[in-house]
């Protein structure tokens, strides 16, 4: 019984967290007070999280932030503190980050339930809220070089203080730098912003007179060269440094497999880009045209406005409408097509067209007779052949094909109705056999707005009309009392009597829309006393001559919201969005986004021939000692770079001699970085006094690449010059082997499918598909391990990471005629891609 017999501090103390006494507590049953007084544990006084509310309640900020980490971890196992809460909701003001954020993680989960409670902090949220103190934590995680922060910062920035651009100026190169690396929904929120920053930064490349240096990196850091001053006096327009490298950097994104990066990457070309550069974007998009049909269609406004300046014209065949696509996905592509239409094209498309009239979705054949339409009106050389085409479907057995049709015909024919008077006759004649009403009305219309080129069949039309008139739909009588009426004006002595049957029949209906239809055109036409004055102005009204309509794009005048966002799909300025800025007509001071770089120390060589060579080894080391350094083991690949200067032909006094501490070479960040030397202790080289000329020596140095494949710039300086160096990593070498068996393998692969599947087919030689040689191939690329399978088969390959410790899996899947297919799951996608073709390049070759 001892050791039952503790008191309920004893119990906390003894395990080490509330959780336990909050556990015993929730499952003992209280027995009798007598012996309960004397076991704490049994006791009905026992009042469980009494510990956890004197924490909170503390003056000190550990006890707090303790206390807290307590109550989540109680309730992600579903345990009920929901009794805490007011003692939490005191700590919603605490200027201590970690413990606010617990705080609202408690606060989110009870505040339903606790409603009152929870209004009462409603105004410690709003001044949590103010911008400033928020803007301050902001501004300096802009400032931190890890790519998990950059894209989840820039969310925050985008959601307290989007206007605070000043914010962005000394990050915007490291954002650019770090784009690539960002994973894949911070890098659309970082383009996005980056797009509408640019657009109040930089003056627009789109003037006749603009010039594009691609070569005028050295303005980066040497704004004031002679150089660039006499050619800026030359030329009116020189694109700024900074505005190349946003579009330089995200243009390798366009190869992402997240359908939003590309289509950010698209917009911020076409809002940012020369023109002539939009095009980059072109082959990109066609890819996506393979993604799932609701990924396509999110996006067919901006394919829409994309097609409209002709940018997918190579790739036509492209958006050819095949049987499977949906209608959706088929609408759009007819669209792509009408836009990319011109005069020498425009016979194949209309070939094209012809097959999809025939199509059994009637919706689509419909939208192709409009295409039809469209192209008709915009290229005049083709306007008598698509008529033409349009006047033979009129036979066509599917009414929804004549009804589209005749509504097309009917618009055409307003561009031109002088030379087509036989066009009309025709389907006055095809009249008894169509029975959709839009196109009845339609040809009604035409009858009556050119009831004098065929005074013949008007009235019999309208006689016709008056024997149906009771049972025809509401907008066909509509039709038919106008007709009425211009026949009335037009040829009074055959269709008077028709007219005022009409006009009766129209006064009794049940529509009252006919009803005050029929009584306005009686009083219009009808000489009587009271209308005396209206009846002069009949002919006026309604045979004035009516201007021709113009056959539109369905997703026109989209062009006023930035490209990809709700506001240009919906057309409509949604809440939230923030208009993208005109180009200013000066850009302002450049030099904000300057950043203080750190000068590389001079290596005081008085004459050398000086030799770097950089060894990539299976783990690239994060630091180098220079004292006494040994040349590190070379896995597959050594870089030298030779470094000349002046050689000194005559006997000089030996120089002092050099000193310099160890130095760390590490790249974590994507921009270009400058290596910087400290000199305190015996120099790395091993001469006494001096180097003779052309002497050299080796210095091994290891490079931390932080998993990223861009490559690692720096420069390497002498007395006289300076030079830069740029290492590029094999990707295979940025990865070491990992073992595991066939289960953990495809258990781990199950994991990382979708996004984090990249794959390829490929056509391998008879020759290649041996294991041995497999094996052979693949760890010739990368650095990985070869895992077992039970199958012949299969081939696998599993590695990690050098920095992250990511898991990336190879799989070959060898099938039938030498084809196999080739899969890499990681959570790494630009490293994916890029093996992938390493990897596709190994196995295919002879």
């Amino acid at each position: 019984m001892l050791g039952v017999a503790m008191s309920t501090g004893a119990l906390y103390n003894d395990q080490g967290s509330a959780e336990a006494a909050v556990e015993a507590g929730q499952e003992t049953t209280p027995t009798s007070s007598g012996s309960g007084a004397a076991f704490g544990l049994f006791s009905t006084d026992f009042k469980k999280n009494e510990d956890l509310k004197e924490m909170l309640e503390s003056n000190k900020e550990s006890l707090k932030l303790e206390a807290m980490k307590r109550i989540v971890g109680l309730i992600s196992k579903g345990k009920n503190a929901s009794e805490l809460f007011p003692a939490v909701v005191k700590n919603v003001a605490s200027k201590n980050i970690e413990l606010k954020k617990l705080v609202y993680v408690y606060l989110v989960r009870y505040a339903e339930e606790q409603q009152d409670l929870a209004l009462l902090s409603i105004s410690t949220f709003q001044r949590a809220l103010k911008k400033e103190q928020l803007i301050e934590v902001i501004e300096k995680l802009l400032k931190d070089k890890s790519t998990l922060v950059a894209g989840s910062v820039v969310v925050a920035f985008e959601e307290v203080c989007p206007d605070r651009i000043d914010l962005i100026h000394k990050n915007f190169r490291k954002l650019c730098n770090l784009l690539v690396d960002v994973e894949e929904w911070g890098q659309v929120v970082i383009i996005n912003m980056l797009t509408r920053y640019a657009r109040t930064q930089f003056t627009s490349p789109w003037r006749e007179d603009a010039m594009f240096d691609e070569n005028n990196e050295k303005a980066f850091y040497d704004s004031d060269s002679e150089e660039k001053k006499g050619q800026a006096d030359v030329k009116t327009y020189i694109m700024d440094p900074d505005h190349r490298l946003l579009l330089r950097n995200t243009k390798p994104l366009l190869q992402s497999r997240n359908t939003a990066v590309v289509m950010a990457v698209a917009q911020l070309y076409w809002h940012l880009a020369p023109k002539h550069e939009v095009s980059i974007v072109t082959k990109s998009l066609v890819r996506l045209l393979r993604s799932h049909r609701y990924i396509v269609v999110a996006f067919k406004h901006c394919y829409n406005l994309l097609s409209k300046q002709g940018m997918f014209e190579p790739y036509m065949k492209s958006f050819y409408v095949r049987s499977t696509d949906s209608t959706h996905i088929k609408t759009l592509k007819l669209e792509i097509l009408t836009n990319l239409a011109n005069e020498a094209n425009i016979s194949t498309i209309l070939r094209e067209f012809q097959t999809y009239v025939k199509s059994q979705d009637k919706a689509f054949a419909a939208a192709t007779i409009q295409a039809i339409g469209r192209c008709a009106t915009n290229i005049s050389e083709v306007t008598d052949t698509c008529l033409n085409g349009l006047v033979l479907l009129l036979s066509n057995r599917d009414e929804s094909v004549v009804a589209e049709s005749v509504v097309v015909i009917k618009k055409l024919l307003q561009t031109q109705p002088n030379q087509h008077s036989d066009i009309i006759s025709h389907m006055a004649k095809l009249f008894d056999n169509i029975t959709v009403p839009m196109a009845r009305a339609s040809i009604l219309w035409l009858m009556g707005e050119y009831c004098e080129r065929v005074p013949k069949i008007a009235p019999d039309v309208l006689r016709k009309m008056a024997k149906t008139f009771t049972v025809e739909e509401d907008i066909v009588k509509l039709q038919t009392v106008n007709l009425a009426a211009k026949l009335f004006l037009t040829n009074s002595k055959q269709t008077k009597l028709l007219t005022q049957y009409i006009l009766n029949l129209g006064k009794y209906d049940q529509n009252y829309d006919i009803r005050d239809r029929t009584r306005f055109i009686r009083q219009l036409i009808v000489p009587s006393e009271k209308s005396s004055t209206l009846n002069k102005y009949a002919r006026r009204i309604l045979l004035a001559s009516k201007p021709a309509p113009v056959l539109e794009s369905a997703f026109k005048d989209r062009d006023r919201f930035q490209l990809g966002t709700l506001s240009h799909s919906l057309n409509i300025k949604t809440s939230g969005y923030q208009e993208l800025s005109e180009w200013p007509a000066v850009a302002p001071d450049p030099s904000v986004r300057n950043v203080e770089v750190i000068e590389p120390v001079k290596f005081l060589l008085k004459s050398a021939l000086f030799q770097l060579q950089v060894s990539f080894t299976e783990k690239p080391s994060y630091s180098c000692s220079f004292g006494n350094a040994t040349r590190v083991s070379c896995k597959t690949q050594v870089v030298k770079m030779l470094v000349c200067s002046t050689l000194l032909l005559r006997p000089t006094p030996p120089p002092p001699p050099l000193i310099c501490s160890p130095f760390t070479a590490s790249f974590p960040t994507l921009h270009t970085a400058l290596l910087s030397f400290t000199f305190s202790s015996p120099f790395i080289f091993p001469f006494s006094e001096r180097l003779e000329p052309r002497a050299s020596v080796t210095v091994s140095m290891g490079i931390d690449f932080s998993d990223s494949t861009q490559a690692a710039n720096f420069q390497l300086c002498t007395k006289e010059d300076q030079f830069s160096v740029s290492i590029q990593p094999a990707v295979g070498e940025l990865l070491m082997p990992s073992t595991m068996t066939e289960a953990d393998f495809c258990k781990e692969q199950k994991k990382l499918l979708g996004m984090n599947e990249t794959s390829a087919t490929i056509t391998m030689t008879t020759a290649n598909t041996s294991s041995q040689t497999i094996n052979k191939q693949v760890l010739s690329v990368a650095n990985v391990g070869v895992a077992p399978s039970s199958q012949n088969n299969f081939h696998r390959f599993a590695g990690r990471t050098v920095s992250s410790g990511a898991l990336v899996l190879v799989s070959l899947e060898l099938k039938e005629s030498s084809s196999a297919l080739l899969t890499i799951n990681t959570e790494k996608s630009i490293m994916a891609s890029m093996l992938l073709q390493d990897l596709k390049q190994a196995l295919t070759e002879a």
